[in-house]
């Protein structure tokens, strides 16, 4: 293979065709369907799918077929099948749907306006993860331009991701006998390190979604009136989530929610930990100089972010906003929470532990009710064949300059668990663009555009040592 040639094409293509594309696609609020309940009416998602299927379909890549499958119920899902040259499959995932709008974007950004700077593509979804199919899409023509055989390949390119994937497995059961038995996947919906070399995800934590609420009365009183007698339904919700974490720390306290992190991940995340040193904690847009991580230690705030499990308020009801707060001793406080669990933590048991914690015997009798919305194992990568260790290592170093590093991520791709269980001998590589201060889900999020191209460049080289392997 000739390498800067490989280079070249891929740069070319993304100048010319791929961000021209994506500033496109940018402008579509495709947003996922936990956050447009009428998506199908509003018909975002399939004007999203329409836009890369007609991209796609136009690409100089041989044995190629192009379809877009739709299950009764479903959200649409691209499928694109292209014929190998050498034994094997490799299946290439990425995904079209988004993450709502969200508050806080720069004056001159906007989550549906497309704006280069910097070397950033600004808009919601760009790196994550619209860029997938067509990163993917020019890798394989990469090589096809040089003549380099590759084996066949498959693009599942679905659009439920960021509500978990639901609709994914009704497709993975009907299109099974087209998909056949991978013994590769290649996965671009990942984080990096930074933006120096590449960085393969080598496990994900698991996520467990549920609303906590508490009720003490049937309707809101005068709070001179019942401050005193009536328990404060917040306060009540305070002491039984401090049976489920440690206000002071933050840590974890049900048994069911850890795991022991295994040797080998120790060794990965030391090694990321010496590379990327403070920078792990810099990367987040803190309130203020004085703010601290919650450790000034590099492994263990990698470690937190990986292994261990943590808990996150992402949504609150029953709390008028300022304007509306009058002086009442409101009936219930209810919140949406977001457990990260574990990689190999068994996400049911954990649901099941927690609702244990807060249900059992609440203070002063308080209605407390714990409803579990969805529990998503995580994944814990398979270990890595040599072949593969060093196709990475040598793209690394001839497209980045260093070589590849490995993390796990602290977010959840249910895709990975779910080929995991079927597809147990695969090998995996799960990468991305999504580095420090990309700012995936919230405001000003960006594609850095020099990665997108050296990635997709590596994958054409991981793609061509997957066909040439002993």
């Amino acid at each position: 293979m000739d390498s800067k040639a490989l280079q070249q094409f891929v740069n070319g293509k993304w100048d010319e065709e791929i961000i021209p594309e994506l500033e496109e696609y940018i402008k579509i609020p495709a947003k996922s369907p936990d956050f447009d309940a009428d998506w199908e009416k509003h018909g975002y998602i399939d004007e999203a799918v329409k836009h890369a299927e007609a991209w796609c379909r136009k690409q100089p890549v041989d044995g190629m077929s192009v379809e877009v499958v739709k299950l009764e119920g479903r959200t649409p899902l691209l499928f694109i099948e292209i014929e190998g040259q050498k034994p094997g499959t490799v299946v290439l995932y990425g995904h079209l749907d988004k993450q709502p709008e969200f508050t806080g974007w720069e004056p001159t950004l906007g989550p549906w306006k497309p704006v280069i700077r910097d070397g950033k593509l600004y808009g919601r979804g760009g790196a994550d993860d619209g860029y997938a199919v067509y990163g993917s899409l020019t890798a394989i023509a990469a090589l096809q331009k040089q003549g380099i055989p590759h084996a066949r390949c498959v693009l599942l390119i679905e659009t439920c991701e960021e509500s978990g994937s639901y609709d994914l497995p009704p497709y993975i059961d009907h299109l099974k006998d087209r998909i056949g038995n991978p013994d590769m996947v290649v996965c671009l919906d990942a984080e990096c390190g930074n933006y120096e070399q590449l960085w393969t995800t080598t496990s994900l934590r698991g996520n467990l979604v549920g609303t906590l609420r508490v009720d003490v009365l049937e309707e809101g009183v005068h709070s001179g009136s019942a401050s005193g007698i009536v328990p404060s339904s917040f306060r009540v919700l305070r002491e039984v989530l401090d049976r489920v974490e440690d206000p002071a720390t933050g840590e974890m306290r049900l048994e069911e929610l850890k795991v022991e992190v295994p040797a080998e991940r120790l060794d990965q995340a030391q090694a990321a930990a010496d590379v990327l040193g403070e920078s792990i904690a810099r990367k987040y847009p803190f309130s203020s100089k004085e703010m601290e991580p919650v450790s000034d230690k590099p492994l263990e705030l990698l470690l937190n972010n990986s292994w261990r499990p943590t808990l996150s308020v992402t949504g609150v009801d029953g709390i008028p906003d300022f304007a509306n707060a009058g002086n009442v001793l409101r009936p219930y406080t209810a919140v949406k929470l977001s457990f990260r669990l574990p990689p190999t933590c068994d996400a049911q048991k954990a649901g099941e532990a927690v609702k244990k914690a807060v249900e059992t015997d609440p203070p002063y009798g308080a209605k407390v009710e714990f409803s579990i919305d969805s529990p998503q194992n995580g994944w814990n990568a398979p270990a890595i064949a040599d072949w593969l260790d060093e196709a990475m290592q040598a793209a690394s170093n001839r497209h980045f300059g260093k070589d590849a590093m490995y993390m796990g991520m602290g977010g959840s791709i249910p895709f990975m668990g779910l080929l995991a269980e079927k597809f147990p001998e695969s090998q995996f590589l799960v990468t991305g663009v999504l580095g420090p201060k990309s700012n995936a889900h919230g405001p000003n999020e960006f594609l850095h555009i020099d990665t997108g191209k050296k990635l997709t460049a590596c994958v054409a080289e991981v793609l061509a040592a997957h066909a040439a392997r002993g």
